[in-house]
């Protein structure tokens, strides 16, 4: 994380360090995952940051990578336009654990951009 200033982030606040952030339109929801709940393997709709609030689930990348995440950890889905290798297209996710998982889903209106490094640039 890189690009920070030093600004109130509404006066009369404080002077905080805030870095770089996107802005245009977003659709927040919130989700719960059932316990025992395994999606199929799927592309996230748009780019989107995943938020856990209670409850614990998994990421599994096409490369068979697994993560798995609780409250406080953060996920971003940006995996559009992924090519079907293997059967697989994506990402597959689902509950770790014995109680459902909620997240807080942010999704950015703008779809990818294919002819940039990163996202946010």
């Amino acid at each position: 994380m890189t690009e920070f200033d030093l600004e109130s982030i509404k006066p009369p606040a404080e002077p905080q360090w805030q870095g770089w952030r996107a802005s245009g339109r977003m659709t927040v929801l919130l989700t719960v995952l059932p316990v025992g709940w395994i999606g199929t393997w799927h592309e996230n709709p748009k780019p989107q940051w995943i938020v856990p609030l209670s409850g614990r689930w998994f990421v599994e990348s096409m490369d068979g990578a697994r993560v798995e995440m609780g409250p406080g950890e953060l996920s971003f889905g940006g995996d559009q336009n992924c090519r079907l290798t293997d059967g697989k297209r994506g990402h597959r996710s689902g509950t770790v654990g014995d109680e459902p998982a909620a997240l807080i889903v942010i999704q950015l209106e703008d779809g990818p951009t294919q002819s940039l490094a990163c996202e946010f640039r």
